[in-house]
């Protein structure tokens, strides 16, 4: 009697278990999805327009151009029957091995059957031809603008990603192994995944990136000590403690993105940047901002400079008793510091004494990728939904960022979680990529309507409080980080912007990598440099070109511009009054 005997009724008995537990899920799949809410379908895709003008400029490129059409199918069919013929003299041979496989490397396909076996190679090579032939195809295409050639590229490859043969069990060589290695149990854990996914997103699916048991904001993220000592609808703003003895004069304020929570600043303490800024002898204040719900629906732009930055850069102005404060704005909310700095300049007002931009878009000519999105077929989609729910969901927002990076950020993960049975990892980033917040309906729609689509901030036509306010109103110091790879806010767009600015005093630093890692950098880690030029801000080609690079983090340069800005040392102030310990009670919202 062999071992394979032996173990066989054991066997049996798990793919007996199996197959019942997976009943049962599949009862809870149907369950989930029957709560399912009806949704605007513009949410879901672009307009049927931007098909029928790719069909269009193909027809009209067939015309046209016959001639290179005929090129680019000529070579795909001479690939593809080269492909197939030297794998079927491969079979006539009786060998078991597929041809030499010569083109590019790509991580979805890193196990060795993809290279070794004669079927999964033949998918692996037969699906790169293609994509390579669609892309090709529509790249070529001359008649499109500019506007929608980047559309119609993009959705392409969103198409072209997810018919990838890795993200089918069937053709999947991981999936396979692992469901045979474990009995089935790998397959039942990954339903297991999907159907929590699917429950905890009210019958939408929206891929979990990180363990949600992992991490416990306020206990190993977000642990920098100090109190929340302001509190009104709008945010918390929260002081943190010293910890040198002596402090620089000039108080300075981090306004974070709403869009998610402001605690991306401090995550675990070897990458807060918020503890690193206080431990070089700045008093720190940031704004934690409320998650809208539908009661929030008619807040406004206006509002959120009233009763966001307006009231925020007032109380740090009464609670250290400096007429003056240094700011920080990242992202959109460095968008709105824009603004809010434009009309205080022509207010007359000098109590903000310098700004720095994180990863900032203040011209939305040309937005990059994120372009894509700001069709009037999604954004129709998203006033006409948002004025039914009172507040533009985060989960819209979170799907539409990651088919930013969908390869990363939808399949692979989906592929761990739910071919492999693999518990998501634990990373704080990823984490905090999840715990996402809505925006207010009007909110939304002004900034998507007036500063996306119309770029009313650098035409000076978008109104703060009624009045116009432009690029050029900005007078303060200022220095802007932007990051290389940004798919949020492309560097040469914030760099535009920037340029606009009316200050003398600019300084411009573009770190290595994207829109998060970026910025969340810190100097021990060594890991991403940063580029800088003292030149004058022509074309950003050409800045780049004559900048220096430095294999460091941008934050001690920064560290050093701020503290030029700040004033002289002086005692190391107490905390304001508290009403609650860090990181307050909105982050848990």
């Amino acid at each position: 009697m062999t071992t394979d005997d032996i173990d066989a009724p054991a066997k049996l008995a798990r793919m007996t278990e199996n197959l019942g537990r997976i009943e049962v899920l599949t009862t809870r799949l149907m369950a989930a999805l029957a709560a399912r809410r009806a949704h605007d379908q513009s949410l879901d895709g672009p307009g049927q327009e931007v098909y029928v003008k790719a069909a269009a400029a193909y027809v009209a490129e067939m015309m046209q151009n016959p001639a290179r059409v005929l090129e680019h199918q000529i070579g795909y069919w001479g690939k593809t029957l080269k492909h197939y013929v030297a794998a079927q003299q491969a079979l006539a041979k009786g060998e078991l091995a597929p041809p030499a496989d010569t083109g590019p490397k790509d991580k979805r396909f890193a196990n060795p059957l993809w290279d070794s076996n004669p079927a999964f190679n033949f998918l692996k090579q037969q699906y790169l031809l293609n994509a390579e032939a669609v892309t090709t195809a529509v790249g070529d295409m001359e008649i499109l603008d500019e506007t929608d050639r980047k559309r119609v590229e993009f959705f392409t490859r969103q198409i072209v990603d997810m018919f990838a043969p890795t993200n089918f069990l069937g053709t999947n060589p991981d999936a396979l192994e692992k469901a045979v290695a474990t009995d089935g149990e790998s397959l039942v854990r990954g339903l297991e995944n999907l159907v929590h996914d699917i429950e905890a997103g009210n019958g939408n699916l929206q891929v979990t990136l990180a363990d949600e048991k992992a991490f416990t904001v306020g206990d190993n993220i977000a642990t920098t000590p100090g109190s929340v000592v302001f509190r009104n609808r709008m945010f918390e703003l929260i002081q943190y403690t010293p910890t040198t003895d002596t402090v620089h004069k000039t108080p300075l304020l981090i306004f974070p993105p709403w869009i998610n929570k402001y605690y991306v600043l401090d995550m675990k303490p070897a990458n807060s940047f918020i503890k690193w800024v206080v431990e070089q002898g700045f008093t720190v204040f940031i704004v934690s901002w409320v998650n809208p719900d539908p009661t929030y629906a008619d807040t406004s732009m206006d509002d959120y400079i009233r009763e966001g930055f307006l009231t925020a850069m007032a109380q740090v102005r009464q609670i250290t008793g400096e007429a003056q404060i240094n700011t920080i704005g990242y992202c959109i909310a460095g968008t709105t510091l824009g603004l809010t700095l434009a009309h205080l300049q022509k207010a007359g007002d000098p109590s903000v004494k310098s700004a720095t931009f994180f990863t900032t878009l203040t011209d939305f000519s040309d937005p990059g990728e994120v372009g894509v999105f700001l069709g009037n077929d999604f954004v129709d989609g998203i006033e006409r939904q948002a004025q039914e729910d009172g507040i533009l969901s985060r989960s819209f927002m979170s799907r539409t960022f990651s088919f930013l990076r969908s390869n990363d950020l939808i399949y692979q993960p989906a592929i761990k979680s739910y071919m492999l049975g693999e518990a998501p990892p634990a990373f704080d980033l990823l984490y905090w990529n999840g715990d996402g917040t809505n925006l207010p309906a009007r909110m939304a729609l002004q900034y998507l309507r007036g500063l996306c689509q119309g770029d009313g901030f650098a035409k000076g036509d978008f109104h703060v409080f009624g009045s116009p306010v432009k690029l050029g109103d900005i007078k303060l110091p200022l220095c802007a980080i932007a990051c290389e790879t940004d798919h949020i806010a492309p560097w040469k767009a914030s760099f535009k912007g920037i340029k606009q600015m009316g200050s003398r005093d600019k300084t411009f630093i573009l770190s290595q990598s994207g829109h998060i890692a970026g910025i969340i950098n810190p100097p021990a880690k060594g890991k991403y440099g940063h580029y800088t030029n003292e030149g004058p801000m022509g074309t950003p080609e050409d800045w780049q070109a004559g900048a220096t690079f430095t294999q460091a983090s941008w934050w001690p340069r920064w560290a050093e511009w701020l503290a030029k800005r700040s004033g002289k040392q002086i005692p190391a102030r107490a905390i304001g009054t508290a009403l609650c310990p860090a990181p307050g009670t909105y982050v848990a919202k």
